[in-house]
């Protein structure tokens, strides 16, 4: 009698249907028979708060062999998720519909893969991944946990290949790897949805994530204009339109001209008074020794105590009036006008509101 596994054909190995037929996908195989993988996780650190070691040499083997095997049969990069332009937000059953619309859902739904493509939009979804990572995590079904992962591998993958905004997502991995930490510990409790093989095999990747992230170098490149071509109000006025303290210190490292331009006291005061209110500056009032307010520290001193103002290209909007979620577009804009929408006649930004990350989770807070 044949052995009969989870897959007849050959227990393990993952199939992908042609015109021609089934063939198999050997690009997993190769990943998971791979030897060198630099990702690797004590189980007593993750499992084990209190250093007791709970596997011997030949479990941990069997579990890191098994929980790869679950890894790669559960979640595949080439899910099926749907790609829409807007959803509709109910909160309760109708005769026209049943049940509600969650938080996974919606993250389903939604064309978050296209949109961080889009350079207005990448850090609204970045910090979109981070709130989730940090409180609604374990909220997410499974077919929405697998679509969150696969987004923040397009996510990682963008960041490593043209090399910009990567620590904002040195930031979102953190979060996530410090919060998946604390779930694995709680297994049993049912605070994850799925095999707890899977979830250390996602943990080992966001490692490796973040050692890839690590040891990012960008490019030098020779030909044409730098910065120090620059005159000193071009250098000035590039300084001022930075929303964030630490990419002005950053480029301030770069010459010593920049360094100097960076350490302007009106700089910061501008920064300061952009992000922060004037009550908050008398609670955290930060003076030198010729009684001169020393902005530049109280500016990073507010942001442990208050939380910056966001900014973003574009986000999400919301409509009042119908509860609709949707991604602002010229197509999308047609639709409301050929159907009669309401908003679109009288004054749209009445009725449509622009919606922050927060906002997003606050939406399917019920």
């Amino acid at each position: 009698m044949p052995f009969l596994g989870q897959d007849w054909r050959s227990p393990g190995w993952s199939w992908i249907k042609t015109e021609d037929g089934w063939k198999r996908c050997e690009s997993w195989s190769r990943d998971m028979e791979s030897e060198n993988n630099p990702c690797t996780i004590s189980h007593s650190i993750i499992l084990n708060s209190d250093d007791e070691e709970i596997f011997s040499n030949e479990e941990q083997e069997y579990t890191s062999k098994k929980r790869k095997k679950d890894h790669f049969r559960n979640d595949t990069s080439t899910q099926c998720f749907y790609r829409e332009k807007w959803i509709y937000v109910h909160k309760e059953s109708t005769r026209e519909r049943h049940g509600y619309c969650t938080l996974g859902e919606a993250f389903n739904r939604l064309d978050f893969s296209s949109a961080i493509q889009d350079i207005r939009r990448f850090t609204y979804v970045v910090k979109l991944l981070q709130l989730i990572a940090k409180s609604q995590l374990t909220s997410l079904s499974g077919v929405a946990q697998k679509n969150y992962f696969n987004i923040l591998d397009k996510i990682v993958q963008k960041v490593l290949d043209d090399h910009q905004n990567p620590r904002l997502i040195k930031d979102l991995l953190q979060d996530l790897s410090s919060t998946l930490c604390i779930l694995i510990r709680g297994v049993g409790k049912s605070v994850l949805v799925g095999n707890i093989n899977i979830w250390i095999c996602r943990l080992e990747t966001i490692l490796r994530w973040q050692q890839q992230l690590q040891n990012l170098q960008v490019t030098k490149v020779n030909d044409g204009l730098t910065l120090s071509d620059l005159p000193l109000h071009m250098l000035n006025n590039i300084l001022y339109r930075f929303s964030d303290g630490w990419d002005i210190v950053t480029l301030g490292q770069v010459t010593p001209t920049l360094s100097m331009l960076s350490e302007d006291r009106r700089l910061w005061k501008k920064l300061c008074q952009y992000h922060f209110a004037e009550k908050q500056f008398c609670r955290h009032l930060i003076l030198s020794e010729k009684g001169h307010v020393e902005w530049k520290l109280m500016y990073f001193a507010l942001q442990k105590h208050y939380p910056p103002r966001e900014q973003y290209g574009d986000t999400l909007h919301f409509c009042r009036h119908c509860s609709i979620l949707f991604w602002k577009d010229c197509r999308l804009a047609l639709l409301f006008k050929d159907s009669g929408h309401p908003c679109t006649a009288a004054d749209p930004d009445s009725c449509f509101m622009p919606v922050s990350p927060q906002h997003f989770i606050d939406l399917f807070k019920f």
